[in-house]
């Protein structure tokens, strides 16, 4: 997956003054990593952001739901998985599991209360990967609604593995990575033999997915990265009778656009106020 936001350079600076911000341990031994995270006080629920591969806590939409949540008192806090953005290990040696682990302890750190994820990209499958493996990650049923923007669930063995050439497969059983170049970044996107086999081990669509909660998914028709079948497949996995699927015609991965802010907000409002 390529990185799904830009970076946007602290545009909501003022409100960005009132968060409060730290780093907490996730792992143990050699596999610790520390993760930054920043937190904006405010009532129930809180909004969590979970950011796309590459992608971190200072992206266009991260900021702009940071005035959302802002301006409607509620609380919100995104962060940063390991080897991205401003939390520490490399990015080559993260994994989905991994990835959904420190999103579960940022989860655990806020306390007890009730959450709303945004998931954008590969952070959908992250926030897919908690509620379906909530009791290994301690999530119980705290999610109160899921907004999922372009969801690459599954991705690497969906959407990234048929792609492949023999070759490129073969380099990563011998080499145990690839570099496959961007068209987000002068650096190339880099997917490990690990990151395969841990994907296989977190597949979401492999059965039922139960959120036991609302679920709107926003897809751009005109993405490139991860086709709208893609969440029309997600759907089918989906029983909650109160899920919602918006199709934006002329939407790319990215869904940036002033108008699809406009209607992460409008979505993201109806979860929150159905989980009062």
């Amino acid at each position: 997956m390529p990185a799904d936001e830009d970076t946007s350079g602290g545009a909501n600076s003022a409100i960005s003054d009132r968060e409060i911000a730290g780093r907490l341990t996730v792992g143990d031994g050699a596999g610790a990593r520390a993760i930054a995270w920043r937190r904006l006080e405010g009532r129930s629920p809180t909004i969590v952001w979970l950011g796309g591969y590459r992608s971190d806590m200072r992206g266009t939409k991260a900021e702009r739901l940071l005035a959302f949540a802002a301006d409607r008192g509620l609380g919100y806090c995104r962060f940063d998985y390991s080897g991205h953005g401003e939390s520490g290990g490399r990015f080559e040696d993260g994994t989905i599991g991994g990835w959904t682990a420190e999103a579960a302890a940022v989860i655990a750190a806020l306390g007890d209360g009730p959450v709303v994820l945004a998931g954008s990209s590969m952070g959908a499958w992250v926030a897919l990967n908690l509620v379906c493996r909530a009791e290994r990650y301690g999530i119980g049923r705290r999610v109160k609604g899921m907004l999922l923007l372009a969801p690459a669930p599954d991705f690497t063995e969906r959407l990234l593995l048929p792609r492949l050439t023999k070759q490129q497969l073969a380099a990563i059983e011998t080499e145990g990575r690839l570099e496959i170049a961007s068209d987000y970044s002068p650096e190339p996107d880099v997917y490990t033999r690990a990151l395969f086999a841990d994907g296989r081990d977190n597949l979401v669509l492999d059965g039922l997915i139960d959120t036991f909660c609302p679920v709107t998914i926003i897809q751009g028709m005109a993405d490139a990265d991860v086709p709208f079948e893609h969440a029309l497949t997600l759907v089918e996995h989906l029983p909650h009778h109160a899920v919602i699927l918006s199709l934006v015609r002329d939407g790319d991965h990215r869904l940036s656009r002033p108008q699809d802010l406009d209607l992460m907000e409008r979505s993201l409002l109806d979860l929150v106020e159905a989980a009062d």
